[in-house]
This record gives structure tokens, sequence and C-alpha cells, in this order.
């Protein structure tokens, strides 16, 4: 049998949060001298039994000093019980009577200090109070401090709570001598060694130990049996009950046994047939139950045979999954590479744009000056009028350096026409492009500045981000391994857009204004577009795909809108070069993208929209041609003459590079640009004002020269468009003037363009009504 294990009954303090609203609980059997110690305590109670009351305050106000922790529960329970004093009795409290010496001391001392203050309103509780708590006497409480500290000196350990004998007894004394010169917590010395002792005191200790040991082992011994009877009376209730359970279940096993006494109700055949076709038709619905399932199962296993048949056909998912983490891995690089590059890209494009205009800006505008100055000029000569101002003076004499300029540079062009054997150049075909050394040199040095940083801006990239043939490599690669979700991506769509920022830095230095630059098709990006378009052909489901439409997408987005900042800011229409070489490359385009015509139509018509609306403002600006008396252009030397025929002939020149658009304008365009607002507009007032004579046929005849072809290509024609009305009414008039003058055999030119030019009907009327049989011939001819 276990033993009990020992138990110390203390009672709580009164203050104690688990002993408000409680029954006070009972002494401890161990200590019978004690409760007979006790006795009912009253105004002239010892020391000591002023402690449970008269203390109290005291404790609550120096209880935090001595490392107490109190909940604020219990500071509102004493709070109440403050409140309700008088309204009835008080809830009976037992004082803690095992307190550490240290506390017992403090309490005697603050109880002796608080007794007379407190006397008079506590008195009537006391006296409640010493009916319920028992306040021990000070032999009892003497006896229990030595009893402790006894008990501690056997110990082993070094308890916390040990206080040394004489430190306690001096408080004490230094207490009763003086109970306000108590010291504070930090105040008092620990000792932390017991004070030796005399033999005397030893055995005198042993003799006190032994006969406590001896009443608390007889006490003990009566607790160890009474705890002992109690576990017996337990064990034997328990006992008893199993005892009940046991016989009851023989009795229930019992009653379970079949009875062949008992009678069973009288057997139905009708009824066990309709039990058993029930249980039939729910095996037959499970079984069809379990059936649909198995062909559920049947499936699935064909399902997932199938699809292990197909995983084992395919390519490897891992070597498929690596391939698309790298193409992802690599087409996200290529996009932060030219997202980088990309504002480096733009700043010398516009550097080099910024160029070009300047160069184009001073050619215009030295053109207009010599024409304003020459003008101003020759006015005056025709007027005869001198002027003696200082403003008009440092006129003419900037009027005279910029003729002297022009005359030098028109000198060396006539020299470069007679060493190359060029001796039909008429005056005022030329164009006048050349720069002074200093512009030269200073166009030349900004130019190599571009291209120097051109050459920087992929210089620390891998050829497999910059260089077009590996991009479009990698896509290949896409594209044969898994064609598939290559075109399901649209990459045919995305490929123009990363390829943009790589064509636009290789058009940088592309100027298509010059007769000498490169064609599209000669340039590497264009071969290597047209290499990976023409490999993917070999796909017929794929023929009509995005991937076909790749380099018309190139030209609409790159190309057509670098050749639209070209024509509105830096060609010259009246440079028959430069139409030249930007009517070569525009027609490459164009009819390159024939086949696709919905996709460019739009980059097509802003282009061609462009070309007009430039070709206007050039025949609105840089077209002039002075009409003059006839005194002063009958002598062909003079300034006059010369300035007339040099700018009839520069008009002329427009007129050319206008119809030399025929093919890619509209003849209706065409035709409203060069003949109603040039021809019909300049050059016919003009030829009406001049001298008849041969320069006026070979002037018409360049005319005739200059118009397409196709216009006249109807053989049933009699009649001339009606936009050469005014034309053929000029040729009618100067073959009258000829036929009346010495030049009489220039008739048969005029004849022969107006036949050129299908005006049958017109030539005939003029050769019946002035009689010129001879001329017949020439109409039958053709």
């Amino acid at each position: 049998m276990a033993h009990r294990p020992k138990r110390t009954f203390r009672q709580r303090r009164a203050d104690s949060s688990d002993s408000d609203g409680a029954e006070v609980p009972s002494a401890e059997p161990g200590a019978p001298g004690e409760q007979a110690a006790r006795g009912p305590s009253k105004e002239g109670s010892p020391p000591g039994g002023g402690h449970a009351v008269a203390a109290e305050p005291r404790l609550r106000g120096r209880g935090r000093g001595r490392g107490r922790v109190w909940a604020s529960s219990r500071r509102a329970a004493r709070a109440a019980l403050g409140a309700d004093g008088d309204s009835g009795i008080p809830e009976s409290r037992t004082v803690d009577l095992s307190t550490d010496e240290e506390d017992g001391t403090h309490h005697a001392s603050e109880s002796k200090d608080d007794q007379s203050s407190s006397s008079n309103g506590s008195s009537s509780l006391e006296e409640e109070f010493s009916s319920i708590v028992n306040i021990p006497d000070a032999a009892f409480i003497q006896a229990a401090r030595r009893k402790r500290e006894l008990a501690r000196a056997q110990e082993d350990y070094i308890s916390l709570d040990v206080k040394h004998t004489s430190t306690i007894s001096d408080m004490r004394k230094n207490s009763d001598e003086d109970p306000e010169s108590e010291p504070d917590d930090h105040e008092k010395r620990i000792p932390f060694t017991p004070k030796p002792t005399t033999l005397r005191q030893k055995m005198a200790e042993e003799t006190a130990t032994r006969n406590e040991e001896t009443s608390e082992e007889s006490q003990e011994d009566e607790n160890q049996d009474i705890w002992e009877q109690q576990q017996m009376k337990k064990a034997v209730k328990i006992t008893e009950g199993r005892d009940i359970d046991l016989s009851h279940n023989r009795k229930s096993q019992t009653m379970k046994k079949f009875d062949t006494s008992i009678s069973f109700p009288p057997v139905n055949l009708e009824i066990i047939k309709k039990q058993l076709n029930t249980r039939l038709t729910l095996l037959q619905d499970t079984h069809r139950s379990h059936l649909r399932e198995y062909e559920k199962y049947v499936q699935d296993v064909k399902s997932s045979k199938s699809t292990i048949h197909n995983l084992e056909n395919s390519s490897n998912q891992a070597l498929n999954f690596q391939f698309y983490k790298s193409m992802k891995i690599y087409v996200e690089n290529l996009i932060d590479c030219l997202n980088e590059k990309i504002i480096n890209i733009q700043e010398i494009e516009s550097s080099m744009h910024a160029l070009l205009l300047k160069q184009a800006m001073i050619f215009m505008k030295r053109r207009q000056d010599e024409l304003k100055h020459q003008s101003t000029y020759l006015q005056q000569l025709s007027r005869k009028a001198e002027t003696s101002t200082n403003g008009d003076k440092a006129l003419d004499e900037k009027t005279q350096w910029i003729l002297e300029e022009m005359e030098s540079r028109r000198a060396r062009r006539r020299q470069a026409r007679a060493l190359s054997g060029n001796c039909d150049h008429q005056e005022g075909t030329s164009s006048d492009d050349e720069l002074s050394s200093a512009d030269l040199t200073d166009f030349q040095k900004s130019q190599g500045d571009i291209l120097q940083d051109h050459k920087k801006i992929f210089e620390d990239v891998h050829d497999d981000f910059c260089n077009i043939q590996n991009i479009l490599s990698k896509f290949q690669q896409w594209r044969e391994k898994f064609p598939d979700s290559y075109y399901e991506a649209f990459i045919g769509l995305c490929i123009p857009k990363l390829l943009n920022p790589l064509i636009r830095v290789q058009l940088i230095d592309w100027n298509p204004l010059k007769f000498d630059s490169i064609g599209l098709k000669q340039m590497p990006w264009f071969k290597y577009i047209e290499e990976f378009m023409n490999s993917s052909m070999e796909d017929s489901k794929k023929e009509n795909g995005s991937d076909k439409k790749i380099l018309s997408a190139v030209i609409n987005k790159t190309i057509i809108p670098r050749l639209i900042d070209f024509v509105e800011f830096i060609w010259d229409p009246l440079s028959t070069s430069q139409t030249r070489s930007l009517i070569t490359h525009c027609r490459t385009i164009l009819e390159e993208q024939s086949t696709f015509e919905n996709e460019v139509s739009k980059g097509k018509k802003d282009l061609l929209k462009s070309i007009v609306s430039r070709m206007k403002k050039a025949i609105d600006d840089d077209v002039f041609i002075p009409l003059y008396p006839e005194s002063a252009v009958e002598n062909k030397t003079s300034p006059q003459s010369k300035f007339q025929e040099r700018q009839f002939w520069s008009g002329l020149k427009l007129f050319r590079n206008i119809l030399l658009w025929n093919g890619l304008l509209s003849d209706d365009t065409l035709q409203e640009l060069g003949l109603r607002k040039l021809l019909n507009r300049y050059l016919i007032i003009a030829l009406l004002n001049a001298i008849p004579g041969p320069d006026v046929v070979t002037k018409c005849n360049q005319i005739a020269a200059y118009l397409p072809e196709k216009w006249f290509e109807d053989s049933t024609m009699r009649t001339s468009i009606p936009q050469l009305e005014n034309f053929i009414q000029v040729l009618l008039q100067s073959a009258l003037k000829l036929s009346r003058s010495e030049f009489r055999d220039e008739v048969k030119e005029v004849i022969l363009i107006l036949v050129k030019i299908r005006a049958f009907n017109q030539a005939e009327s003029f050769i019946e009504e002035y009689h010129l049989d001879h001329l017949k011939s020439v109409i039958k001819e053709v």
C-alpha cells in the first residue's frame, strides 16, 4: 500500500484572494497545542495579537517594498470591505501563523505603532474578530520561531528565507524600544553563514528537537492510520461495485441464449416471394452500378495507356521544358537589352536627322536669298534707278557679295561639265548643293562624331542580342521544333517589334536621297528576313501565316516612317538626283508589298501623301519666272534674259521631277500638280511672253518629252487630255508666228509635238487653215 505523503497544513493569510468569500479552514490536526494556546484577545491583547487587524493597513502599504505582488482584484475586495464595515459581520479570516521571523517582527512593531491610533476606530471590529480568530500569545510565537530556526539549521541547503537569530532578536529588541526606527528592506543585513553556537546551545537545541520530533512522529502515525482506514474503505466500495457488474453481465448472457419455447408467426409463401424479389431487384441494381463503374475504370485505363503511349512517343518533356525556359529567359534578356539601348538609338537618330536637316535648310535658304537678291538687283537695272542712301549702299554691297558667290559656284560647275564633255546642259537645271569649305568641314566632323557614337551602341552586347541573323535563328529553332506553339504564340507579329531597334541602328547612316545610297534589298537585315520567311514556306498549312508578313510589317513600321521624315524635312524636289534616288527606294518598298496591300495601305498612303504635300510646297515657294519687257530680253546676253531663262529651266526641271513619280502617284495627282499647278500657271505664261524662235520650240519639245507616254497610249484618241489644252494653244500660236518668220522649218517640229500628245484634230485644223499641205505627211506617218 502506498504511503501517504507528508503534508504541511498552513492557514492562509487573511488578505489572500483565495480565502475571500470562503469558509475558514480548520487547524492542522498535528498541532493541538497550538489550538489550546490560542485564546480570545480584546483590547488588552499582547503585541502579537494586534497583528491581524491593526497591522493590516501597514501590511498593504509596505507589502510592495517586500517584493510581493498584489493583484488589483485583492485591493478592490479590501476597499469593498472597508466601505461595508458597518453593514454586517465581516468575513471570517485566518491569520498565517507560520510567517518568517522578519515578518513577525515587523508586524509586532507595526501593531504597536498603530494600536493607539486605531484603538477607538477598530475596537468594535476587534471584538467581532476576537470571537472568530484565535490569536496566539507571545510564548507560542517564540516557540514556533525556535522550531523553524532549528529546522533550517539541519537542512543541507541555505533557504532564501533564512534570517540569523541574532539579527532577528536584535530587530525585535529595536522594535520594542523604538517602533519607528525599523530599518527598510534595503538597509537590512542579510547573513549568508550561520553564527557559531556554543556546546550548551547545541545540547539544548538537540533536546528540544528530539521532543518535537517525538510529538510530530506520534501525530504523523495517528494521521497515517486515519488515512489508511479511509483508503481501505474506498477500496472495499470499488470491489463491491465490480462484483455487482460481473453478476449483471452473467445474467444478461444467460438471457441471450436461444429459447426454443418461443413460437414464430406462420410462414406465408407470398411474403417470402415478395421479399426475395425485392432482394433480387436490389442485387440487380447493385450489379448494374458495378458494371457501370467497371466500364468507367476500363475507359480510364485505356485513356491512361494512350496518354502514356503518347508521352513515350513524344519528345522528352524535360528537354521541352528546358527549351521553353531558355527561350523565355532569352526573350526577356533581349527585351531588357533593347529597352536599355533604345534611348541611345533615339538620341543618335535625332542627331543625324538634325544634321541633315541643317544642311538642307542651308541650301534652301541660300537659294531663296540668291533668288531674292538677284531679282532685286535686276529690277534696279531695268529701272535704271540709283540710290545714294547708306541703307541702300549696304544692301547693294550684300547683294553684290551674294551674286559673286553664286557666279563663282556656277563657274566651277561649268568647268566641271566641260571636262566631262556635257555640252548640252541648260543653265538652271543643275542642283546648287555645294557647301563652302568651312561648312563642309563642320558637316563632316559632326557626321563622323555621330557615326562613332553609332558604333558604340552595341559594343558591350553579345551578338545573340544585337545580330539580327542570330536572333532569327533562335526563333527558327522554335518554329522547327515546336511549330504549333510557335504559331499559337503569334511570333510572326512580335518579330518586327523586336527587330525595329536593330534595323533603325543600321539605318542611321542611310540617306535615301543620295544617288549612291545602298538599296534596301542589299541591306543585311533585308536578306536575313527574306531567308527566315522563305524557310517557312515549306509548311503549306502556314503559307498564309504571320511569318509571310514579317518583311511588310518591318517596312511599314520602320522604313516608311523614316522615309516620311526625309520627304517632309530634307528632300528637295528641285534636285533631280535626290528625286531619282527617293523614287528608286519608294518603288522598291511599294512593289515589294504589293502582295500585302491591305497591311501596308496606311503606310503607303502616308508616304504618298507626304510626297504630294512636299511637291506642292516646292511649287508655291521655289518656282519664280519673272516677266520683263521685250526690249530687256531681246539681247540673250542681258542679265534679265539670262535670269528669266534660268528660272524657266528651273521650273521645267521641277516639272520633270514631278512627272518622274509616274507609276507611284496616280495620274490625277500628277496632272493636278504637273499640268494644272505648274505648267498652266507658270511655264505657259513664260512661253507666251517669249520671243518666237527655235528656243520656244525647244522648250515645248522638252515639255512634251517629259509627259508620260501612258497618257497617250489610246490609239483612238484624236484629242489630247483636257489639262494640255493651254499647251496646245501655245503650240498653235508659236507655229503661226514661226510660219510668218524666217523660222518656217520649225513649224514641222511644232506639228510633231501636237501629234505626239495626240492633238490630231488641232494639228489637222491648223494645216488646213494655213494651207500647210506639205505637213500632212507628218500626220499620216504617225
